[in-house]
């Protein structure tokens, strides 16, 4: 049985222990619940402590906002009566006056291993206010449901945004208490930093090859239904720097692809043609959807979905950031005029094209839209990338 790391901090009261007398914050959402399903803030406050404070991330403590990029509004807790502050609301940074609420403050969020999840960008400006301030940060520690893994290009400097906090591949194999120690390392902060370590976590132990088997999934963002879409996650988010439809408004969003004019089985064909070795540790299947929101909402899709599960996964060969992105060239190159980058503030950022954004560069979109470039020009900027990264990380590891 893998334990998290809520789950230590209850069952071992001398991890508690230096939590006494304090005035404990908690940054939790949907997805911070014990071994037995107990939310987090319900489970602090039964062991004792004196939880003074909540924070929540990017659609809420309660996950309550459904479409991407929706703020959420500060409130008071029902059921306890203390603050909840948003952090993806008028603000994005920890402000001086949510601060003054708490000693120590735990993180407890369920990351998805990849660097746009808005989560990581969020535990950044935490440690960077908790230096300012003086207070601690504990993280404690959950899986990387995509495991260690690293693939993507590195984001490049002048880049980052709140979907990209620093210069790590749109992969980062990390768990979410290593990369506060990246962080840390990285912007040379100075905080009190602790991580409550997992028990029992084998990154790589299929079936889960990152999630354990054992544990319940549940959704921390609302479009992230399942362990298959984690897995896709790294390379299917960059959808929402386009004109296709990553699902929203389905059942299984950040799964497929596709859009009313495209003819998914020329998709496929052409990505094999490409490069077939990017299509490696899964299954494309074609499929009809019609999403009753957001892009093509109404609208009869025809598409790709991505089955990172079952029998077509392999855990070593799947790479999803590669895969979407040879998806996107098989589009241009079937039709070369074809209306594909998605025009729109994004996260935020308001003079650079999503796509972009997305990828901490413009290096991938001008890939895409290049008629000479091959996958080789990929793999020869995103390799040295990735390969520099996979030794940065290294002393960061926990597990």
């Amino acid at each position: 049985m893998t334990l998290f790391g809520i789950d230590r901090l209850l069952a071992e009261p001398e991890l508690r222990r230096p939590l006494e007398g304090k005035r404990v914050a908690l940054l939790a959402h949907p997805a911070s619940v014990t071994r037995d399903l107990t939310h987090s803030l319900d489970a602090l406050v039964a062991a004792g402590l004196n939880v003074s404070a909540v924070f929540g991330p990017q659609h809420g403590v309660r996950g309550d906002l459904q479409d991407n990029m929706m703020e959420s509004p500060d409130f008071t807790d029902p059921t306890y009566g203390m603050p909840v502050f948003s952090l993806y609301g008028e603000v994005r940074r920890p402000t001086g006056q949510s601060m003054g609420t708490f000693d120590v403050i735990l993180v407890d969020l369920q990351d998805l291993g990849c660097r746009i999840y808005t989560y990581v960008t969020t535990l950044l400006y935490v440690l960077e206010a908790a230096a300012e301030h003086g207070k601690s940060v504990w993280v404690l520690d959950r899986p990387n449901p995509a495991g260690r893994p690293v693939e993507g290009l590195t984001l490049r400097h002048g880049w980052e945004s709140f979907v990209g906090a620093g210069p790590m591949p749109m992969r980062h194999g990390l768990t979410l208490g290593e990369l506060g120690r990246w962080f840390i390392d990285q912007f040379e902060l100075d905080v009190d930093y602790r991580v409550i370590e997992m028990e029992g976590w084998e990154a790589g132990e299929e079936p889960g090859c990152g999630w354990p088997a054992e544990r319940v999934w549940i959704n921390p963002s609302p479009n992230a239904a399942n362990l298959n879409m984690a897995r896709a996650y790294a390379g299917t988010v960059m959808l929402e720097g386009t004109t296709l439809s990553e699902g929203r408004g389905t059942t299984r969003a950040l799964e497929l692809f596709g859009a009313p004019d495209i003819e998914p089985r020329k998709v496929m064909a052409e990505m094999e043609r490409l490069a077939p070795e990017w299509l490696a540790g899964c299954k494309l299947r074609e499929i009809y959807f019609q999403p009753t929101f957001h892009k093509h909402a109404d609208e009869l899709c025809r598409g790709v979905f991505i089955h990172a599960e079952g029998p077509f996964y392999d855990h070593s060969s799947f790479r999803p950031w590669r895969l979407q992105a040879l998806a996107f060239k098989a589009v241009r190159n079937l039709n070369p005029d074809y209306d594909l980058w998605r025009d729109f503030p994004y996260e935020y950022e308001f003079d650079k094209l999503a796509i972009d954004v997305i990828n901490g560069s413009s290096l991938l979109r001008e890939w895409v839209d290049d008629t000479t470039s091959k996958p080789g020009d990929v793999d020869a900027v995103a390799c040295p990338d990735e390969e520099a990264w996979e030794e940065e990380r290294a002393k960061h590891l926990l597990y």
